[in-house]
């Protein structure tokens, strides 16, 4: 796995390693010499690098899956990711503190946690960032999402709008 990545990508069991060479792929399409992307150990989950900042690389995506949908064959979702951190409460707290300043006055928000191969549980993270936002939480349909990605000792930390992840088949049904 990177320890330093922008982005997380999903695909189907079996597959992580076709989805790295396609990630790879679309990104050098896209303009960047030097991409990464690395399975996880997790099943249907890779981490990726790109030049791009992780808001740009799915506005980028989004317009090549517009132009070329059949240049995405085994990506599932594309998930923007901030900042990465250790798989520490106190850290990631200082992540969300940091991002959360993305959260306007009147925004909403909500943390969503997800955890693989990591024993803290989703409580004692919520507990230690959802408190650094002076915001109103709203968990149904809010402004923003704070996205934690536990991946084992890594974590990664990003503030979410509604369109920032990239959703293949959904884009692919709409178009």
């Amino acid at each position: 796995m990177l320890k330093d990545f922008n982005l997380i990508v999903t695909t189907s069991r079996g597959n992580e390693k076709a989805v790295c060479s396609e990630v790879w792929y679309l990104f050098w399409e896209l303009g960047d010499k030097d991409p990464h992307a690395d399975t996880t150990g997790v099943t249907g989950l890779i981490t990726a690098k790109t030049s791009f900042t992780p808001f740009d690389a799915i506005k980028k995506l989004r317009r090549m899956l517009r132009d070329r949908p059949h240049e995405f064959r085994f990506t599932l979702r594309v998930i923007p990711i901030q900042k990465v951190v250790e798989t520490d409460p106190d850290e990631i707290a200082e992540a969300v503190e940091e991002l959360g300043k993305a959260i306007y006055e009147g925004e909403t928000f909500r943390v969503t946690v997800e955890k693989r191969h990591s024993p803290i549980d989703r409580e004692t993270i919520i507990a230690a960032t959802a408190p650094r936002i002076k915001r109103k939480v709203k968990l149904i349909d809010p402004d923003k999402t704070i996205l934690i990605e536990v991946i084992g000792r890594k974590t990664g930390v990003s503030v979410l709008g509604l369109d920032d992840i990239l959703s293949v088949d959904k884009e692919k049904i709409i178009e």
